[in-house]
């Protein structure tokens, strides 16, 4: 009977319902990020790393704003859900942000883990404008779509401050 209740407890639930777990998942992920950026910008050592987590957390803040604004759509209020994933890659920069405090190669460990947040950020995106599109939701879709356009400029721009230097001088200085 366990199997029953279940089931028939999996059945309540819909795409929607999914979307907005989802939702609630980014936006929590969204004001983590934001509170974590400064620190990553006052502990990096090069001002354009420091630049770098300035201008996205000015970017987080309007992404934050957009995901209020699907909540609104939904007719929902905007409120996180506790997201381990964040919570585990997030711990991760701090931890970089500690070990490598000095080290030459603070910087590049820094824009990998910002790179990992991006890429998760991405991947979450990407599925909640697959079922906002589902759900005919074509304005959280253009909200969301907006925001996914913003994270893949600023991985690309991650990813360039690495090959333009970061990573090599890491390489160099610990030589």
């Amino acid at each position: 009977m366990a199997t029953t209740k279940k089931a028939a407890k999996t059945e309540t639930k819909s795409l929607e319902d999914l979307f907005l777990d989802g939702l609630k998942d980014l936006y929590y992920a969204e004001k983590k990020i934001l509170r974590a950026l400064p620190k990553m910008a006052k502990g990096a050592e090069s001002e354009e790393v420091t630049a770098a987590f300035e201008k996205h957390r000015a970017e987080t803040e309007g992404q934050v704003e957009r995901l209020d604004q699907v909540f609104e759509l939904f007719g929902k209020s905007a409120h996180g859900k506790t997201c381990p994933a964040i919570d585990g890659i997030l711990e991760e920069g701090s931890d970089i942000l500690e070990e490598y405090k000095g080290a030459p190669a603070l910087d590049a460990g820094l824009v990998a883990a910002a790179q990992a947040v991006e890429h998760y950020e991405i991947a979450r995106y990407g599925t909640l404008i697959a079922w906002a599109e589902k759900l005919g939701k074509l304005e959280a879709v253009k909200l969301l779509k907006a925001t996914l356009q913003e994270e893949t400029k600023t991985d690309e721009a991650l990813s360039a401050l690495g090959e333009r230097g970061v990573n090599e001088r890491a390489l160099q200085q610990a030589a």
